[in-house]
């Protein structure tokens, strides 16, 4: 696609009824041999060509069909890119003012210079054409890097679950909020919303709150004018100005001070900021965005988020499941960050032993995705020959359903107590939540507890 648009934009469009003129400017043109020119006679064959793309056109003022000043205008309503060089007989200030103010990219009088004069002028375009092309192919990079589909990796139902919530959050502009613990990927989700959303144009500015000191948050923000405060050497903008048109994600949003958290409400009620030292407000339009690993609706009962806020932000509520509850994923993600480390570093594509995908299916991830994606570059390292072993992968054994040990001393009981406490570790003691994964009453866990110590000291296992 873009070797057909770098194609398609070195045509150069003459359009002159001097026949004799116009091979003269063809003349000057080809000294290029990237461009291909094109000759017209008249206005309205130019405009039925549009859709060749041409990358610039030289337009005699004076045609027999129409005015240079109507053919201009009707290029620019086709397509404003398209640079237009006016050329005319006339020095005349008045309409080569009237023509830049109309788009034109250049008035150039015909004349003993016109060769340099012209040859130097597409130059400049074809470097500002260039410098664009490259912006879009960067722009569609990016957008490509965060596809969610394909950077989001996972195939269980939750990511699935995650993947439809992300979609409903991409044709509007609804605030975002995604919870998840640490190494979840939070800030990946709202790159990927924000780069296949309708702002996918507009920056993305990501600001974590909890690493900005409390004296320079609202500077951080809103920005602030030259002296506003000691060091303020220069006018600054904010986050909400650099985000506007964009998204301004805001990570960790759970430590804000309460103090400022009343300015932010403020500022999004009112779609506007005051910088630091100025009365004037300046109106913004950023997406909001905002991640937390923290519940924000228990801060909200403590005291320490206001209501009015939370319920500004919330929004579309999407929560990332932790690593150990995404089942198989965790062996895609595994392949997908072993192939990417060894392409990187040109190493031979590796193979996971069977031991080493029990491992990590065992392993509970406290770390998340971001703790895996470390082990897996560390194991490519660590490994010899074509393959990743278990002991390659560095993981604690500190599962209590390793029973490799003493499978032939325990009893039913003694492993459904064992398969207990190791959900109670996984979900920090939530009594409800392991119930509900185990899919039994919470009346069996309590029971069950309350069994321990005897069932474990017929093993003799006082632990």
């Amino acid at each position: 696609m873009n070797d057909l648009k770098n194609m398609q934009s070195k045509k150069v469009f003459i359009v002159e009824d001097n026949e004799w003129y116009a091979k003269m400017l063809e003349h000057i043109v080809c000294l290029n041999p990237d461009y291909e020119v094109i000759i017209f006679h008249t206005g309205e064959e130019c405009l039925k060509n549009l859709h060749l793309k041409p990358m610039a056109i030289t337009l005699d003022f004076r045609l027999p069909d129409m005015e240079g000043t109507e053919v201009l205008k009707k290029i620019k309503n086709y397509h404003a890119d398209i640079e237009v060089i006016v050329i005319s007989e006339q020095d005349d200030i008045e309409t080569a003012i009237d023509l830049l103010k109309n788009g034109a990219y250049d008035y150039l009088v015909k004349g003993n210079d016109i060769k340099n004069r012209l040859f130097n002028t597409l130059a400049k375009i074809q470097k500002n054409y260039s410098l664009q092309t490259e912006i879009e192919t960067l722009k569609q990079e990016v957008e490509l890097k965060y596809d969610f589909k394909s950077m989001l990796i996972g195939e269980s139902k939750e990511m699935q679950d995650i993947f439809r919530l992300m979609e409903k959050s991409l044709n509007n502009d609804i605030n975002v909020s995604i919870t998840g613990e640490t190494g979840t990927g939070k800030e990946l989700v709202a790159k990927a919303i924000h780069y296949n959303s309708n702002r996918k144009k507009g920056n993305f500015v990501a600001v974590n709150v909890a690493a900005v000191p409390k004296e320079l948050i609202e500077s951080e923000f809103f920005g602030h004018e030259k002296g506003a405060f000691t060091g303020a050497n220069a006018r600054r903008i904010g986050k909400f100005e650099e985000a506007d048109g964009g998204t301004l994600f805001l990570d960790e949003i759970g430590d804000m001070d309460l103090n400022f958290q009343t300015k932010l409400l403020r500022v999004l009620q009112e779609q506007e900021v005051v910088r630091v030292g100025s009365n004037k407000p300046v109106k913004i339009n950023p997406r909001i965005i905002v991640a937390t690993h923290k519940n924000l609706k228990e801060l909200v009962e403590k005291g320490e988020f206001r209501e009015d806020l939370y319920y500004r932000l919330i929004g579309l509520s999407v929560k990332l499941p932790p690593l150990r509850e995404r089942g198989n994923d965790v062996l895609v993600m595994a392949n997908v960050f072993m192939s990417d480390f060894c392409k990187k570093n040109k190493m031979s594509k590796l193979n996971f032993t069977k031991e080493a995908k029990r491992a990590l299916l065992a392993y509970d991830f406290p770390g998340n995705v971001r703790e895996l994606k470390a082990m897996i570059e560390l194991a490519c390292v660590m490994s010899t020959g074509n393959e990743i072993s278990e002991d390659d992968l560095n993981i604690e054994k500190k599962s209590l359903l390793d029973f490799r040990d003493n499978k032939n001393n325990l009893t039913m009981r003694q492993y459904e107590m064992l398969i207990l406490k190791d959900y109670l570790n996984k979900y920090n003691n939530n009594v409800k939540e392991v119930a509900d994964k185990l899919d039994i009453g919470v009346a069996t866990v309590y029971r069950m507890l309350k069994q321990e110590q005897s069932i474990f000291k017929m093993n003799g296992n006082n632990d």
